[in-house]
């Protein structure tokens, strides 16, 4: 099996997307259908179903996806190690996360690395909601878990780790408070919070007062000053008296990566990148978090 024909089968069988994966390889769609048609070749049965709308893995994709996906991990883990002895890491990470499902992932991969790099230390701390690349940019972080879409030209990023459906937090005498669920042009009508969740959620929304921290945002909200838009975990995290947590039902869900400063992809950046996406689909895997 060659090298590029399990990582094509690998991004697709996450990706399910025949151009975002030729996106992440920098390949054309064409070259990852070859791909994918010469690994089938080899199996011998499809791994895959294509329609108009949707592809789809097949039992036998799923069952080579989940033999595979370990030792492709245990590879990539191999590499990045020895890299990681041949650049010298070590020294002090800077590591940054927005929500509360991102600092959990942070904070493993963190644990993970401390276990295996024992010259490598690593802090974190929570990024600011009104700023949330300001820290980045200032060096205050080398690397950060934050929501996407990430459109800066001085920062790089890496593909989407893990998501998590959309919620809403309002204040519990609120009239959407007795909904089931909110839409987007519900959210349009109601004060939000100026914080980075709400600047890409409901266009033309009115704009409550700026909250620097998770906390003094859901003050803000049950105190009934605005409404707080992040993803679902954080209700579990941030349960509280006089907050409500809704679902946003035709919301896209959030989507969560890396970013670092443009040309600052240091090894141990790469080595703590490398390692979040094994955290990423381990959560996954065990069904303890949204990834995907």
């Amino acid at each position: 099996m060659e090298r590029d024909e399990l990582e094509c089968f690998l991004i697709l069988a996450e990706e399910l997307h025949f151009t975002r994966t030729a996106d992440r390889m920098r390949l054309s769609k064409a070259r990852v259908s070859q791909l994918v048609q010469r690994l089938e070749r080899r199996v011998g049965a499809p791994l895959f179903t294509r329609t108009s709308r949707r592809v789809a893995l097949t039992a036998l994709g799923r069952r080579l996806r989940d033999d595979l996906a370990p030792h492709h991990r245990g590879i990539e883990d191999a590499v990045a190690r020895a890299r990681a002895a041949a650049n010298g890491v070590d020294g002090v990470l800077l590591a940054g996360f927005t929500t509360p499902m991102a600092g959990e992932v942070v904070m493993r991969v963190a644990e993970a690395l401390r276990a295996d790099h024992r010259g490598l230390s690593i802090e974190v701390c929570e990024v600011s909601l009104s700023d949330p690349y300001g820290q980045l940019r200032k060096g205050e972080f080398d690397v950060q878990l934050a929501d996407f879409p990430v459109r800066q030209p001085d920062l790089a990023h890496g593909p989407t780790l893990f998501t998590e459906e959309q919620t809403v937090a309002v204040a519990s005498r609120h009239p959407l408070s007795a909904r089931d669920s909110v839409s987007v042009a519900d959210l349009a009508r109601v004060p939000l919070l100026d914080v980075w969740p709400a600047r890409h959620l409901a266009d033309g929304a009115s704009r409550g007062p700026v909250a620097t921290t998770l906390q003094e945002a859901l003050i803000m909200v049950a105190a009934g000053q605005g409404a707080l838009p992040t993803g679902a975990r954080t209700a579990l995290y941030h349960a509280r008296p006089g907050v409500t947590w809704l679902p946003v039902r035709d919301a896209p869900p959030v989507r969560y990566g890396l970013v670092w400063r443009l040309g600052d992809d240091t090894g141990a950046v790469r080595l703590f990148a490398g390692r979040a996406g094994a955290v990423a689909r381990d959560l996954e895997a065990v069904g303890a978090g949204p990834a995907v």
